[in-house]
């Protein structure tokens, strides 16, 4: 391995290390850079050759947990494009996403309203991709204007971010009546969406 892979290896253990100590206990802000570089396997000094700070490598985590959450919600669209109802599949794929990535999606979670302005800009800026990815697919597929889709795409994503928040703390059968819920309430959104478009 040459040193630029090895550089690429560290600096991937160390965002991971990062992930791995978020619980429900811990938030990012808690976290000291001496713990990061412990369940790293690193020294403290060799923190700084791949991050300017500890506020850096968070925004980091903030910028792979909203990448995460678009790739996911792009696999669910091709699980629906395959035979899966959109807002059924859309829901069980995010429900999974945050059941096996739960440290990912509460630093998104806690960081949206953190006491840090950059975090809750990098935050706000992977919810609004999420939103304008969702109100383009939405165009696409309904054939509503643009203004009504994403003002729908907007409601929904409030709507399933605070759902996930709930079942981050949920068990199986909890989540799973949720989950129903989750999906009538976004159907209720998507079909007062185009009733709206069509009155105007």
């Amino acid at each position: 391995m040459n040193r630029q892979q090895q550089k690429l290896k560290t600096r991937r253990a160390i965002i991971d290390a990062a992930f791995s100590l978020l619980d429900d206990q811990h938030s990012f802000s808690s976290i000291s850079l001496r713990e990061v570089a412990r369940a790293a396997g690193i020294a403290p000094t060799s923190f700084y050759r791949h991050f300017k700070d500890i506020d850096e490598l968070g925004l980091t985590l903030v910028d792979e947990a909203g990448l995460a959450l678009r790739q996911l919600m792009r696999q669910a669209r091709v699980r629906i494009a395959s035979g899966g109802g959109v807002i059924s599949t859309s829901v069980d794929t995010f429900m999974e996403f945050i059941t096996a990535n739960s440290n990912v999606f509460r630093l998104l979670l806690r960081e949206h309203t953190g006491t840090s302005n950059a975090f809750r800009a990098a935050v706000l800026r992977e919810i609004q991709h999420f939103t304008e990815e969702l109100t383009d697919y939405t165009v696409a597929t309904t054939g509503l204007n643009k203004k009504f889709a994403n003002l729908q795409a907007e409601a929904m994503v409030k709507l399933v971010f605070s759902a996930g928040a709930g079942a981050l703390d949920f068990d199986k059968i909890q989540r799973q009546q949720l989950c129903e819920r989750l999906k009538l309430q976004l159907r209720f959104i998507s079909t007062g969406a185009l009733e709206c478009a069509k009155d105007l």
